[in-house]
């Protein structure tokens, strides 16, 4: 089966080649890109896919983007705003944005102020449910004003110091989607959701068949450089095996992410060389401690106990080939992580006692510990990657010894990454444990909202992206505290409190540490990826030959 569909996306892709022109397909230059995971939105107000936000390169630009050694480049904007050149006021309270006049959409109308002010009012609208609304939230922005055609006035309630990751790193078109805004009432069931018509980017959206493909082609009003290919094809593949075979065979130009096992194989082929870049994200596991959590993890004890009766370097040394390592936190190898914590240590007749100390006892003999009637049995969700699966089983036969069980359950990922309002299984708690690849939201910022109390989504307020339901008010105000503070050591300083807080409560527990890598063939030219705007520079890619 899989054999068969592999088949019939290198048909779709050779007919889309043909149908560029009556040029020879061989006169084309398309780049295909091989996810193993298919996007859920190309607007980024409903999506965290990291698949997504590395596609958003080629056609939704923001105000900046990140070059290879991660320094801001001015995109929409003359230059990055700083106190030096009067775009941050004296008080840091107000960032002012200098838009280039010469930036326009695909079809010819200009990008303006305007579309900055509808993008900032369509993530705030109660009308919309996007995933989040931080940092746009009022405690954070009082207000984003347009005083003319290509200034853009932030004005926050106090200094905001991640503002460099966090503030318009991809603007909406105002003209294409204020009318649907206007008609419909919401943007949530908004066409251009999955057909974005207009781009600022390099290329433009063509078509997106679902199961197969994302086509982008290139968009000849590009105010910028224009791009060298004639097209991008976005493939979608079942799985890692699928995506190692296309790579293998010469059927890929870019990937994103190989098992370090695949890495081996595909280099060894001499078609494709492995970029690997910081991107902040590590593996990890988060605890549902919320009201459809098991009881058993509302004890911080008992959260512990489960972190040293994972076998982690095991899984690392075994499933991964020894290429990475356990992380402290969530913010590993940064110099926000403070000194003073490490990782629970490999120890199950100590995770043993702390089950017994917390009450979870095998008391009816039948192999499972339990307390007050309840059976220490827990549902472990993660998508379905290979060494995801295999780490699965690994922890299932551990926590057996302990008198742990495990429901094992692996939903797509067009079902995994569902958000609150479409009923999905982690962010409406339908799980004990999930593990996942995450990173800090303004990497490498480390600003986060992950664990904000006011991210946990509700009936009331469905968006929100804290799904493991945590909640502790003297993090909040850490928090927040360390957002309004711009003098770096301070910062740092309260970001060890943060670090160590979070090592102690263990809402996250870090499996391995998650570089991204992206396997790059030897026939592309001038791919130049980083961890935040992987393809910033796709208008420069080429294909030799």
């Amino acid at each position: 089966m899989k054999l068969r569909r592999l088949a019939l996306v290198l048909l779709t892709l050779t007919l889309v080649v043909a149908s560029f022109g009556t040029a020879a397909a061989q006169d084309r230059k398309i780049a295909t890109v091989i996810f193993t995971q298919e996007l859920d939105s190309l607007n980024p107000m409903y999506t965290t896919m990291s698949f997504a936000a590395i596609t958003r390169d080629f056609y939704l630009y923001g105000a900046w983007h990140f070059d290879e050694e991660l320094n801001p480049v001015p995109v929409l904007v003359t230059e990055i705003p700083s106190m030096d050149n009067g775009g941050i006021s004296a008080d840091g309270k107000t960032i002012t944005l200098k838009l280039r006049d010469d930036i326009k959409w695909s079809d010819g109308e200009p990008i303006t102020s305007a579309d900055f002010v509808f993008t900032y009012e369509m993530v705030t609208s109660a009308a919309n449910t996007p995933l989040s609304r931080y940092p746009y939230t009022p405690d954070v922005i009082a207000s984003v004003e347009a005083p003319d055609p290509t200034t853009v006035v932030i004005n926050f309630v106090e200094p905001f110091a991640p503002w460099l990751t966090r503030i318009f790193r991809w603007v909406l078109p105002e003209h294409v989607l204020r009318p649907v805004f206007e008609s419909e009432g919401t943007l949530d069931n908004a066409a251009w959701n999955r057909a974005p018509t207009v781009s600022s980017g390099p290329f433009v959206f063509q078509e997106w068949e679902t199961g197969s493909h994302i086509l982008f082609v290139r968009n000849e009003n590009f105010f910028g450089e224009k791009a060298k290919l004639d097209g991008v094809f976005v493939r979608f593949v079942p799985d890692d095996a699928a995506q190692t075979a296309a790579l293998m065979a010469g059927d890929g130009d870019i990937a994103y992410f190989l098992a370090p096992s695949d890495v081996v194989q595909v280099e060894a082929t001499g078609k494709v060389k492995v970029q690997w870049v910081p991107s902040g994200y590590n593996e990890g596991w988060f605890f549902n401690m919320g009201p459809d959590g098991h009881p058993a993890l509302k004890d911080v004890n008992v959260r512990h106990a489960l972190a040293m009766a994972v076998p982690r370097e095991r899984i690392n040394e075994d499933l991964l080939l020894g290429y990475f390592y356990i992380p402290a936190s969530y913010w590993e190898g940064s110099p926000y992580q403070s000194p003073n914590i490490a990782p629970d240590p490999y120890d199950p007749a100590a995770a043993a006692a702390m089950l017994d100390e917390a009450g979870w006892v095998d008391s009816n003999g039948d192999g499972t510990r339990d307390k007050d009637g309840v059976e220490l049995v827990l549902r472990y969700l993660t998508p379905p990657r290979q060494v995801r699966m295999d780490t699965q089983v690994v922890v299932q036969q551990a926590f057996a010894e302990i008198g742990v069980g495990l429901i094992l359950d692996n939903p797509s990922y067009d079902i995994f990454w569902n958000s609150y309002g479409s009923g999905g299984p982690i962010a409406t708690g339908q799980y004990d444990i999930g593990q996942w690849s995450s990173s800090p939201d303004g990497y490498p910022d480390p600003d986060s909202e992950t664990f904000l109390c006011s991210e946990i989504p509700s009936p009331e307020k469905p968006e929100g992206n804290n799904w493991n339901y945590y909640c502790n008010e003297e993090l909040d105000a850490l928090f927040l505290q360390q957002s309004r503070t711009t003098d770096y050591d301070a910062r740092v300083a309260i970001w060890h409190q943060i670090t160590e807080i979070l090592a102690r409560d263990l809402p996250w527990m870090g499996m391995w540490t998650d570089p991204d890598n992206y396997p790059v063939s030897t026939r592309m030219q001038n791919v130049a990826v980083n961890g935040v705007t992987p393809f910033w520079n796709a208008y420069a890619w080429d294909i030799a030959g």
